[in-house]
């Protein structure tokens, strides 16, 4: 129980690997989730132990209530939970007027039922060990949209209005809740991005990298960021 630990949600790869990869060599003992990509998961962990990190990996659906209630119930009957990530997301872009409802629920339930359904139980257990960081990552798109990403916009600029409400409420128990925004960065999710012609649209002139929005993801659930709750860090080289 005196082992800093953390659950980051969609751990096993792009992001959520890197950010997996970050707390680790912070000192964290990392759970990996994932829903179907065990052999990714599997690797991070891999990874994690041969830098000589601690982890453990773990599946459940973020849209599942009773299957992330049972996880959170196992995990804290091992350890408290310091920090939680929730990294979970997926993307169904295409033009508003021609989308299906399946593809605008399924990104809006992944970000937002995902940020409550896995955030509520673990917010309890910090409550009552008044303490804790929970940093949700959104994007630039949900600061300042994006053409084919409605749904996606819609569901990250929600994760950042409720990641600074939860934040307003709970900031005297000692819980910090914060958001990153990453911009275009070199992930499976950004393969078929036009790469070409959205940097023209980015100041650097040039694709983040994984480990960069890990590093603050790290800052915001270190001390060093004791007296940051609310906000919402843009990690997209100038372009929002």
């Amino acid at each position: 129980m005196t082992q800093k630990t953390a659950i980051v949600t969609g751990g096993g790869r792009g992001i959520g690997r890197a950010i997996s990869l970050e707390l680790a060599a912070s000192g964290y003992h990392v759970t990996i989730n994932y829903k179907s990509g065990r052999d990714a998961a599997e690797e991070t962990l891999e990874m994690i132990r041969q830098n000589g990190g601690q982890g453990r990996t773990i599946a459940f659906d973020v849209t599942d209530a009773e299957a992330v209630q049972q996880a959170v119930r196992e995990i804290a009957g091992e350890f408290d939970i310091d920090v939680l990530v929730n990294n979970a997301g997926i993307t169904a872009d295409g033009l508003f007027v021609m989308m299906p409802e399946k593809d605008w629920q399924s990104v809006i339930d992944t970000s937002l039922a995902g940020f409550y359904n896995v955030t509520k139980p673990v917010l309890k257990k910090m409550l009552r060990a008044k303490k804790g960081a929970i940093v949700s990552i959104s994007s630039v798109s949900g600061i300042m949209g994006n053409r084919g990403q409605v749904n996606y916009s819609a569901a990250k600029a929600g994760v950042i209005g409720a990641s600074k409400s939860l934040a307003a409420e709970v900031a005297r128990m000692g819980v910090r809740v914060n958001a990153v925004a990453p911009g275009l960065i070199e992930t499976e999710m950004t393969r078929d991005a036009p790469v070409d012609t959205i940097k023209q649209m980015i100041p650097m002139a040039r694709i983040g990298k994984p480990e960069e929005v890990a590093r603050v993801v790290r800052f915001l659930c270190s001390a060093d960021a004791s007296y940051v709750t609310g906000e919402v860090i843009s990690v997209d080289g100038g372009m929002a």
